[in-house]
């Protein structure tokens, strides 16, 4: 129904973290009130997801953000499983250990999540605190939430209609590329930074809500088959 992938890899270490920024062709960054399929079931459209380790390295937290302009009446479906996809691989671009963490809600709003097959969580885990898994590893936050995606709506339609104009007199390299003089290129910078007419830039996300399934799990119950860990996410019907 909904898939999303993050632009990062996340490599794992004893002591410490690093977030390496590399994406592929295909990656996807935000992807809000999208296509007609989604925008008719607004609790399976995924919004972002966002991982990154701890500060020590010893856990992955991941945020999977749904449906758009979320208000406090707005509720995960009980028909879709919300799906993080992980994989764990000794080096980029080799073969990977695959992982999905599988979370459902009940009418009730009751989650279940199954971290692969070695941990389980269910319960009521709207309270900020989350709730624990079984095995007491893995905590888990669902509920309404401030939307944290950043975009600066009235800057980028402004940019796309300085693009527009100056179009006719572009020139493209052979790989389709527009040739642009390094005056052109910062206005369209600062355009992108600034509201129209150029004021300041305004959030277009700052008074919008969302529900988010948040959650925190040991490294080593996800890093299996190597510290190079891939992360996607995706919204499913339910068997």
């Amino acid at each position: 129904m909904s898939t999303h992938s993050i632009l990062n890899v996340l490599r794992t270490a004893t002591v410490a973290a690093t977030l390496l920024l590399m994406s592929g062709g295909a990656a996807l960054a935000a992807d809000h009130l999208d296509a007609p399929g989604t925008q008719a079931d607004p609790a399976a459209d995924i919004n972002d997801l966002y991982a990154w380790m701890s500060a020590d390295g010893s856990a992955l937290n991941l945020v999977m953000t749904v449906f758009p302009a979320a208000t406090d009446t707005s509720m995960f479906s009980d028909s879709v499983q919300y799906v993080f996809h992980l994989n764990s691989s000794q080096a980029y671009g080799e073969a990977a250990t695959p992982m999905d963490i599988i979370c459902t809600f009940d009418a009730a709003q009751t989650i279940q999540c199954w971290i692969g097959g070695g941990d389980y969580v269910t319960g009521d885990a709207s309270d900020t605190a989350g709730i624990l898994s079984e095995g007491g590893d893995v905590r888990v936050f669902a509920g309404l939430r401030d939307d944290p995606f950043y975009f600066n709506l009235e800057g980028f339609n402004e940019t796309i209609a300085a693009v527009v104009d100056a179009a006719g007199g572009l020139t493209f390299d052979a790989a389709g590329c527009p040739a642009l003089d390094a005056a052109t290129s910062g206005v369209l910078v600062g355009q992108l930074q600034t509201a129209a007419g150029g004021g300041t830039a305004v959030d277009f996300f700052a008074p919008l809500n969302t529900l988010a399934i948040v959650m925190s799990i040991p490294t080593t119950m996800i890093n299996g088959g190597g510290d190079i860990l891939g992360v996607s996410a995706s919204t499913r019907m339910a068997p």
